[in-house]
């Protein structure tokens, strides 16, 4: 099968997919990658991660608003322009960002980074908004690049990751302080955390992430005009050079528990038809698929993201660090993965999800357990730290690509609602975790050289 489907696509094709991929949340993984230089200059000090995941839940307006437009006007095609649209503010502010990062104003009495936030909300509305408008984009291509598009997204937060790398940014030194009370004369001594100067400045970071978003930009203009690119778009005809082998699979097997055949007085906007034969999700199925999507989502861009500190930092700043780039790499090798090993059986995707989220209980049993957590002067406690990162970014990103495949072979509006629903889940998890972390402060912190 899997040589069956390297042979239906173009590598170049697949290249420039995932170059436009790349622009779907790389403008917000690079703020948040470069947060211990920020926090370093800025009025709000460690507290800006709570001003920004404000910021980022507010610049759900954009997809919502998308969305209800969509549904409201479904014969009215306007997604090539917002893409446009999105790029383009995408990439203004990522400029801006570049030049005026640093400036601040006060507000009510107390001074903020208005010209960060106010720009990180615009980055934050074009990121948001690709759920919705980037991934539905993807109905014109074959099924078989759907992968392409989340390893691009995925390389989203790898490749920041390796440049903040090559930056340096994290690297603490702990220094030796001293203070004298001047009053008894007495002298004591601490350890503090001093971070390092970076290989190169922030401002020269956002230009890259600036350079790629303007990348990610042509590789759009590629995929609309250039004609090798559209000569990969689907056949609405579905014959046979054009027939997805694993729909035959689906065919024969009648047990198979998420597609069914679809008989004519049945909605005909979650199928696709494969050699005469129309493949269609079940109502339950489609809803079970879309509360998947919806959890997987909340854990990993919500609540695991609000919680890495309080589960690595106790373990050394190295640990941190591994968890965020070597899950960061994860997240392309499951796309591969998926290409290779399509699934569509339920019960293996049910076994995926449940696996990553008892790993993810423990991840979250670490956080409470802060800034002691178990196995803290072991050897393989932040081995396992680490690991259970790697391993739930890893099986997550397996349910949600090869859900979004299904999608794709489903039709219709099944990626509309499954970018949406990515959204949602991503809000809600991170909605929730704001008020744990920011208002009930159930987790506490273990600082460096503390």
């Amino acid at each position: 099968m899997a040589s069956k489907c390297c042979d239906n696509v173009s590598l170049l094709v697949c290249i420039i997919i995932i170059l436009f991929g790349m622009g779907s949340w790389i403008a917000i993984n690079g703020i948040w990658v470069e947060l211990p230089l920020l926090v370093d200059q800025l009025p709000e000090g460690w507290n800006l991660p709570s001003y920004m995941a404000v910021v980022i839940q507010i610049a759900n307006i954009g997809p919502i608003t998308y969305t209800l437009t969509k549904l409201c006007c479904p014969n009215r095609n306007f997604q090539r322009p917002v893409v446009y649209a999105m790029v383009i503010i995408g990439s203004a502010a990522s400029l801006l960002l570049a030049f005026f990062w640093t400036r601040t104003s006060v507000v009510g009495g107390v001074e903020h980074s208005t010209a960060l936030l106010v720009l990180m909300f615009f980055l934050s509305l074009v990121d948001c908004t690709s759920s919705v408008v980037f991934l539905p984009f993807m109905n014109v291509f074959k099924p078989e690049y759907m992968t392409s598009y989340y390893v691009g997204e995925g390389f989203s937060g790898l490749i920041p990751s390796l440049v903040a790398l090559g930056q340096g940014v994290g690297a603490v030194e702990c220094v030796n302080q001293s203070l004298t009370n001047t009053t008894t004369n007495i002298t004591e001594f601490s350890t503090v955390a001093v971070y390092l100067e970076p290989n190169f400045p922030v401002k020269d970071f956002f230009l890259f992430v600036f350079s790629m978003m303007v990348t990610c930009g042509i590789a759009f203009v590629l995929l609309n005009y250039l004609p090798f690119c559209k000569s990969e778009y689907t056949d609405r005809t579905f014959n046979s050079s054009h027939s997805y082998d694993l729909c035959d699979e689906l065919k024969m097997s009648s047990t198979q528990k998420f597609v069914s055949e679809t008989h004519e007085d049945e909605e005909p906007e979650q199928s696709v038809e494969h050699h005469a034969t129309v493949i269609k999700l079940s109502k339950c199925s489609y809803l079970y698929l879309l509360i998947v999507i919806a959890w997987t989502n909340a854990l990993t861009n919500g609540v695991l993201p609000s919680i890495q500190t309080y589960a690595c930092l106790p373990y050394g700043s190295e640990s941190y660090h591994l968890a965020v780039t070597l899950s960061q790499i994860a997240n392309p090798a499951s796309c591969c993965l998926a290409f290779f090993l399509p699934v569509t059986s339920g019960t293996v995707l049910s076994a995926v999800t449940l696996t990553g989220s008892a790993v993810s209980a423990y991840i979250l049993a670490l956080a409470v357990y802060s800034p002691i957590p178990p196995l803290v002067d072991s050897a393989a406690g932040p081995v396992l730290a680490v690991a259970s990162f790697v391993v739930v970014f890893f099986l997550f990103t397996f349910a949600k690509v090869s859900i979004a495949t299904i999608f794709r072979h489903a039709g219709g509006r099944g990626l509309l609602w499954c970018g949406a629903v990515t959204q949602l889940g991503s809000a809600l998890g991170a909605a929730a975790m704001f008020v744990v972390v920011n208002v009930y402060q159930a987790f506490v912190q273990k600082y460096p050289c503390t």
